[in-house]
């Protein structure tokens, strides 16, 4: 059976140069190796199991995941997941990321293309890449973090405009209120379990971590806790638009309900009035009056305003 084609493979040296190599390859002992593939490889299942225990295996090849960092004798299994700045995709669309990291390498299998990781490929072939998989980890979790913050400030931007919209009487903004809601929702699914998965990874047990990065992660699972509490924050606000909004539609059709209302009883009574004169039988007073008509008019405009005024004097109008 064929190896899988990686999407990138690079072993690394303590000074952050790479070099890039071959599946079969021997490790060298004073580099760290960072091997990255797609999910979608037809031959990567069974290069797995080769390679690493059936179960980190299994959760390596995981089609659904949840952020999670659990940790075995020979490493750490850690899944996050990234904003998706993928051209025509939705940012809060986010894309999983699955990684087997021991001191001496680190797995990494993607679904979609992730920037972040794409960002610490770009410096490995810069020969600028992190130092150890512990450094590579941080940074990782950084560059996710970053990117998360970005996308919930926009999504804050917007919904500082759909603020000034709605105090706006000839704007509706229901309709943009419902999606950017779902679109904060979506992402604030994966943040929050992203946020104690961090934290989790910070006070790792497995002796990978170094006190730095340690602290480097502390610091992401604060930021990541921010942007939770900036989306929940959001989320808050979008619902008081959208009471807001509903309360004004209510008032402005109560209003128009009870405007025709009112005219409604003003006419009913015209109309009553003009309806039984208008009655084709024999014995209709005024049929051979020729001013039975300006009398009628004249009275039908009596009775109108006289039942404007009492609308008035009631404070109905």
């Amino acid at each position: 059976m064929p190896p899988p084609i990686p999407i990138a493979a690079f072993d690394i040296d303590p000074d952050g140069s790479a070099q890039a190599i071959d599946l079969s390859a021997r490790a060298s002992k004073r580099c760290w190796r960072w091997t990255h593939f797609d999910l979608a490889d037809p031959h990567l299942a069974d290069w797995l199991t080769t390679q690493v225990d059936p179960l980190i295996a299994k959760a390596l090849l995981a089609a659904e995941t949840r952020p999670r960092v659990d940790a075995f004798d020979e490493g750490l299994i850690v899944t996050l997941r990234g904003v998706n700045l993928n051209p025509d995709a939705d940012p809060e669309d986010m894309v999983s990321l699955r990684l087997w990291v021991t001191p001496t390498q680190i797995i990494t299998v993607r679904k979609r293309r992730l920037m972040a990781l794409d960002a610490l490929r770009q410096q490995a072939e810069k020969g600028t890449a992190p130092a150890s998989p512990a450094a590579f980890l941080s940074a990782l979790v950084d560059g996710l973090c970053h990117r998360i913050e970005v996308v919930s400030l926009q999504f804050e931007e917007m919904v500082d405009a759909l603020e000034e919209s709605s105090l706006n009487a000839d704007q509706n903004t229901s309709k943009e209120c419902l999606a950017l809601r779902q679109s904060i929702i979506k992402l604030r699914r994966f943040v929050g379990p992203q946020r104690e998965a961090v934290e989790r990874l910070a006070t790792d047990v497995t002796g990978i971590l170094q006190a730095t990065h340690s602290n480097h992660l502390r610091e992401a699972a604060n930021r990541t806790a921010r942007t939770v509490e900036a989306l929940d924050a959001s989320r808050d606000r979008l619902m008081a638009i959208q009471e807001h909004v509903d309360a004004h539609s209510a008032m402005t059709l109560g209003r128009n309900s009870y405007v025709l209302s009112v005219m409604a009883a003003i006419f009913l009574p015209l109309g009553f009035l003009t309806g039984l004169f208008g009655v084709n039988v024999a014995g209709m007073p005024g049929t051979e009056w020729i001013w039975a008509f300006a009398a009628l008019t004249a009275l039908s405009t009596a009775i109108g305003i006289a039942l404007y005024a009492v609308f008035r004097w009631r404070g109905w109008l």
